[in-house]
């Protein structure tokens, strides 16, 4: 790359997520490809009657595909785990008595 072009290309700083835009259409991408295999599946099993077992083979190939695209659509991407800071009891953190004075001038 030139110099020119270094300049105007963007650094990414982050790891940020995808859009919820783009995780969509990603998603729906993943939809229409596993239904469109569907259709090439029954049109194979229609062409392949006479061989009874493999057209049994592409029917029953094709029978979860629209289950298995739904549950592949619904997919989200798993939430980003982040570690908790919890408080945790050290026995040597006390803090030390101190005396205290009482409005009357006395010490405890």
């Amino acid at each position: 790359m030139k110099r020119s072009e270094e300049a105007d290309t963007p650094v990414l700083i982050t790891e940020a997520k995808p859009s919820y835009d783009e995780e969509l259409a990603h998603r729906k991408r993943r939809y229409m490809l596993t239904m469109g295999l569907r259709f090439p599946c029954l049109i194979l099993a229609a062409l392949f009657y006479h061989t009874w077992w493999l057209a049994i083979g592409f029917v029953v190939l094709s029978v979860p595909l629209p289950w298995i695209a739904v549950l592949m659509a619904n997919d989200r991407p798993p939430r980003k785990s982040e570690e908790v800071n919890r408080y945790s009891h050290e026995p040597g953190n006390r803090l030390e008595a101190a005396e205290r004075q009482t409005i009357e001038g006395r010490q405890d």
